[in-house]
């Protein structure tokens, strides 16, 4: 999500800026051991995900998984969204450093509400396994076009229709993100356990005697 500098209000800036400050202050203190290499591995794919958008209005769409990182990262998902957001800033424009605060804290808050929501459903079976991995997918990507358009609507009643759009644009976008997601979550559950396991998502596995 990049929604471009010179649209959205001041106070809706600073409303952003203290959302996603909280956030990752929060996200970093609970950041250490491996937990840091799992962050930084979750920032590099969302970075790489979100470079290929296009343009929607004042904003873009493009795929996220900002879902599957808030899943497995939970708080943690704040600064890892973030520097990967102010990197798209600096090195390709996509948003700009004013809206950097209100960008972050629209994939960021999805991200920490899926986790919060569907933490107990991976490691059940592969059916709650694949159904957390969708719906936060798609729930992920429902939510930050409801706060872009949000953030657009407050911003002033110009941008109503702009905000209209955004959702709409949005809309498939959802069930794309939510298979994505799906089958990146089925397939750390099988491959790469230990990721879910150390994020508390799933119980460790049992070793043979």
């Amino acid at each position: 999500m990049h929604i471009t500098e010179g649209v959205l209000s001041v106070p809706v800036l600073l409303a952003g800026f203290v959302i996603s400050a909280a956030g990752t202050w929060h996200g970093i203190r609970n950041l250490h051991g491996e937990r840091i290499m799992t962050t930084a591995v979750f920032a590099a794919v969302f970075f790489m995900a979100s470079l290929v958008h296009v343009p929607v209005g004042p904003s873009s769409a493009h795929l996220l998984l900002h879902g599957v990182a808030g899943l497995v990262l939970g708080w943690a998902a704040f600064p890892a969204l973030l520097t990967a957001l102010l990197l798209q800033a600096v090195l390709f424009q996509f948003g700009g450093l004013t809206t950097l605060g209100v960008n972050t804290a629209l994939v960021a808050v999805p991200a920490v509400l899926c986790h919060l929501a569907l933490r107990g459903l991976p490691g059940r079976s592969k059916r709650a396994t694949a159904l957390a991995g969708f719906a936060a997918g798609s729930l992920s990507v429902l939510l930050t076009a409801l706060l872009a358009a949000l953030a657009l609507a407050l911003s002033g009643e110009g941008f109503l229709a702009a905000a209209w759009v955004v959702v709409a644009a949005h809309a498939p976008l959802m069930l794309v993100e939510g298979l994505v997601s799906m089958f990146v979550v089925g397939f750390l559950a099988k491959a790469r356990p230990e990721i879910l396991t150390f994020a508390g998502l799933c119980p460790a596995p049992r070793r043979g005697r």
